[in-house]
């Protein structure tokens, strides 16, 4: 976290996020436990997994007027691929 100001002077739109995983991290006696906020943190700063999830919807949206039937997706293990 560079200063906690954003673009326009007031606060950075992932700060809190940054805070409270902090703020976590120093109250842990072992850090997994706040993998949580770790993960929210992550996600507002890069956006994975909305952009993953946008890629599968244009994707299916493309596939259903094309006329092909998609396989089913199942639900990735929580915290993989980070």
């Amino acid at each position: 976290m560079a200063s906690g100001f954003g673009n326009r002077g007031g606060p950075g739109r992932c700060h809190s996020f940054y805070v409270d995983f902090s703020q976590c991290m120093i109250h842990t006696e072992n850090p997994r436990d706040c993998s949580l906020l770790r993960d929210d943190y992550f996600e507002c700063l890069h956006h994975k997994k909305e952009f993953t999830r946008r890629n599968e919807v244009a994707s299916h949206l493309k596939n259903q007027h094309r006329g092909v039937v998609p396989e089913p997706v199942l639900n990735a293990p929580a915290g993989g691929g980070d």
